[in-house]
């Protein structure tokens, strides 16, 4: 009897702002979602943070970044950044 090899399922994907890049190899992810209260119809934001790997080392606080789940790297890491989608927005330039 042989096995047939069994197709990967699709792997689950979020986009998020960075929160804290102070770890190494290790980033921040917070994910916000919308959803609406089933009883009275207001619009609820309701934020997740995920430990995300990160081997680019150069992610900045408040970059948006893609992330997708994989297998545990460590006690809490189970995703890994994927694509940064845009930067952190710069501040003002100073008048001089």
């Amino acid at each position: 009897m042989q096995l047939e090899p069994t197709e990967r399922g699709q792997r689950k994907t979020r986009k998020g702002v960075v929160v804290s890049n102070k770890m190494l190899n290790t980033v921040i992810v917070k994910v916000e979602r919308k959803l609406r209260h089933p009883q009275y119809g207001k619009v609820i934001i309701r934020a997740k943070k995920y430990y995300a790997h990160n081997t680019w080392g150069a992610l900045q606080e408040g970059d948006v970044v893609e992330i997708m789940e994989t297998k545990p790297i460590s006690k809490l890491k189970r995703w890994r950044v994927v694509d940064r989608v845009q930067t952190a927005a710069e501040p003002a330039a100073q008048m001089a």
